[in-house]
This record gives C-alpha cells, structure tokens and sequence, in this order.
C-alpha cells in the first residue's frame, strides 16, 4: 500500500513498507545522476542501460521533467530508479517505460514496484494517458499492464507479444481513442 502526498505538479513523495523499512520514492534530482548509473550499473549484466539512461537525459526531445523516479532505502541511499521517457506511436504521444532497475542488495523487498508505481502517478499528474514497456510479462501485469497488441500497438522490432505491453492511465484526462500502429522510440534506444 502507498500513501500518496503531493505538495505540486511536479513533484510527489511516495512511500511503501518492506521488510527493511519504507521505501521513499521520488523525483530523481541532478545530485542523483551517478547514483543512478550505479544502481542500473549493478542490476544489470552489461552497463548499456546506465548509459542509456545519462543518454535519454541529454536527449531533450525525450526527457521529461518528473519522470524518472527514484527510491531511498532507509538510510536515504537511491535503490531504485523507473524512468519514462517520451516515444510515439505512429506519431502521437506515449511514454517508454525503462529502464528499471534494483540494486542487488534490494531487489524483492518492494523497491521496483514503489519506484515503477511512483512514475505511473508522476504520469497520471502530468495527464499522460497511454505507457509502453518491453519487459517480464510476469512482472508488469501487477500495475495493469497487458499486451500492447490487444490495442493495435507493436514495437518496429520482432519481440514475443506477452512482453511488449501497454498501460493506459485512467484518471489522466486524456480523451479520444488511443494511438494505433509502430511505437517510435527516441533514437539513443538504437530500434
């Protein structure tokens, strides 16, 4: 369970229980650029989505204010990381879900799901409506994702369709029907 506080647009705090403590999740700052690129360094074999990361960053076509989240463990360390960026589909807007990433020592004690549900909610405030990610089918179910073909929704690439899903953000405002067709990544993704 979260408890939800938000003091503007831009900014909220979230917080979920685990074993260890509470999970305090929030907009990533300037100051926690390296300590996100260690989080993502260590979760992942290769280092390629830490610098995809410090790469969306620079991109100001894809990077959107509020939008890549950070968890604090207890003694205020960063965690965890989600960050959504802005992609197309067939030319309207959406959002990309990734990376997510868990530092090792954290991982299974509700650092991803604080983090992953606290970029929903920065979505769902900014009136974003519709969410992509590639990602475990297993795992992405849990916010409401499913799969993005069910929309009419695929990625310009050859993936299993249980892994390519899509999100919408009910409450966000937006109206009409939702994008069909070929989600555009940001060009730092290389699809």
């Amino acid at each position: 369970m979260n408890d939800h506080t938000q003091s503007d647009h831009t900014r909220s705090d979230h917080t979920a229980r685990h074993p260890l403590g509470a999970w305090r999740t929030r907009p990533e700052t300037a100051e926690d650029a390296a300590a996100v690129h260690a989080v993502h360094a260590a979760a992942f074999e290769t280092g390629a989505e830490a610098d995809l990361v410090d790469a969306l960053r620079a991109d100001p076509d894809a990077w959107l204010p509020g939008l890549s989240q950070v968890a604090e463990a207890p003694d205020g360390s960063v965690a965890a990381h989600a960050l959504l960026t802005r992609c197309r589909v067939d030319g309207a807007p959406a959002l990309a879900l990734a990376p997510v990433g868990v530092l090792p020592g954290h991982q299974r004690t509700g650092a991803g799901s604080a983090v992953v549900r606290a970029v929903l909610d920065a979505a769902r405030v900014r009136g974003e409506r519709l969410v992509l990610v590639l990602g475990h089918p297993a795992y992405y179910p849990r916010f409401g994702f499913r799969p993005a073909s069910a929309y009419g929704i695929r990625p310009g690439f050859a993936v299993p369709d249980d892994a390519m899903m899509a999100l919408v953000l009910e409450g966000s405002g937006g109206s009409g029907p939702l994008p069909r067709g070929t989600i555009e990544y940001p060009a730092v993704f290389g699809v």
